[in-house]
């Protein structure tokens, strides 16, 4: 009974959220609640959602400060010095000019938002493209898989397998440390490819220096807020916070690093308390609507962990799998987790599919942090830039002025190609056994 139960529950959640019949939002909430009442835990109900609220709470808090601290300094033109120097490092040699918009997109992202490492780095680097003649597609697979490689701790996919598994985050992507540089290696690698290919094509083997370099023009809201005299302060500021994250994160919670950080970047580069006010507000929207996410996600989590229905399907699974196999799953599940982006938005995957297969894996003896790294490796990381389950996607494809399909057939090999790469180097560096 309790099995099936789960089963359902799981089922009509991805249902509910895939069909967009329900919100993500409502569905995490609802589909759950009605589940729990269903199996006759009545009251109880409300013990498992509060538990699991209790327990996402430093998660909520590290995502929602990390949100306005990287806003308030990208506000404040910490980033501007970087980028102008990138565009005019890059001059008008195709090589330079993808590596760069791939540098330039991995800074951006830095703030863990597809849509606006989208929206700045395409409309910068998009008049040196075509002023050369390059393909768009090359753009916008350069730009993807800068984000898609960028799995840092308040992301988004971390901060829901973080989530989902109650793990902390430093559990999860301290390790991973050494896969994600070997992944950028191979990203810039395919950037520098991508480059020589199109120098190749346009028989520009060399600058021609002819073509003016693109200006990128700010508004005057967005000057009034540039604070280019604290530029050195931002930057050491943002290194002692990643830093001390990094280093003590299982002795210092995140969340209280960037609350701090937020505090004094807003009262050292926005001393009236009524441009602070304005600030927070600014980027509160995108605060608030991650924070809701992850709060229902908790409801979920709470009521299948607490009603027994998560440890009962995966009691009932374990028996389809054999236990030689048990210390595959984590390099299986790193080798499918980017193309499994093409079939769930990360909310139903990190939420409803990802809990039972930690689930199942541990009976079997592998520790649930392998498969949550495991899914990091591609599910809406390197996936989301050609997933049609994400508006990031689209954005790329608007903004470069290209077909989806086209661009998910160029780039799609190269997201794939980065995941079996980091997958490969988890294996050659032990985090996972065979």
């Amino acid at each position: 009974m309790l099995p099936l139960l789960g089963l359902a529950t799981i089922v009509v959640l991805l249902g509910a959220i895939l069909s967009k019949r329900m919100s993500p939002l409502v569905a995490l909430i609802i589909v759950p609640i009605v589940a729990s009442l269903i199996g006759g835990f009545g009251f109880h109900t409300s013990k498992f959602v509060i538990d699991g609220l209790k327990s996402l709470a430093p998660v909520v808090g590290m995502f929602v400060f990390a949100i306005l601290y990287f806003g308030t300094i990208t506000d404040a033109g910490t980033l501007d010095p970087i980028i102008d120097r990138i565009l005019k490092a890059v001059g008008t040699r195709p090589t330079r000019i993808v590596m760069g918009t791939t540098l330039l997109a991995l800074l951006i992202h830095l703030d863990g938002s597809g849509a606006v490492c989208f929206l700045v780095t395409i409309p910068a680097m998009l008049p040196l493209y075509d002023r050369l003649g390059m393909d768009r597609r090359v753009l916008a697979a350069a730009v993807s898989m800068a984000a898609g490689i960028n799995f840092l701790p308040w992301t988004g996919p971390m901060i829901r397998a973080s989530a989902s598994l109650h793990l902390p985050v430093s559990s999860l992507f301290n390790p991973l440390i050494p896969v994600q540089a070997i992944g950028l290696v191979f990203v810039f690698g395919m950037a520098y490819w991508l480059g020589r290919r199109e120098e190749k094509r346009l028989g520009l083997s060399s600058a021609s220096g002819s073509i003016p370099m693109p200006k990128r023009e700010l508004s005057p809201e967005q000057q009034a807020l540039r604070r280019p005299k604290l530029f050195w302060f931002n930057i050491i500021l943002t290194l002692i916070v990643l830093g001390t994250m990094v280093v003590m994160g299982e002795k210092l919670p995140p969340a209280i690093m960037f609350m701090v950080g937020l505090c004094v970047a807003l009262m050292v580069n926005y001393p009236d308390v009524d441009m602070q006010r304005k600030r927070i507000d600014a980027h509160a929207r995108a605060a608030l609507m991650m924070a809701g996410i992850l709060l229902a996600a908790g409801v979920f989590t709470g009521v299948m962990q607490g009603s027994g229905m998560l440890k009962a399907m995966a009691q009932a699974a374990v028996g389809f799998v054999p236990p030689d196999m048990a210390s595959h799953i984590p390099v299986a599940l790193g080798l499918l987790s980017m193309p499994l982006s093409m079939l769930f938005d990360p909310d139903s995957f990190y939420f409803g599919v990802l809990p039972v297969i930690a689930e199942v894996a541990g009976q079997l003896g592998v520790p649930a942090v392998h498969v949550g790294q495991a899914a990091l490796l591609g599910q809406m990381t390197t996936g989301f830039p050609v997933s049609p389950l994400t508006p990031a996607t689209f954005l790329v494809v608007g903004l470069c002025g290209i077909d989806l399909a086209d661009h998910q057939k160029f780039t799609f090999p190269l997201l794939f190609g980065a995941s079996v790469v980091m997958t490969i180097a988890c294996v050659a560096l032990g985090i996972f056994t065979l």
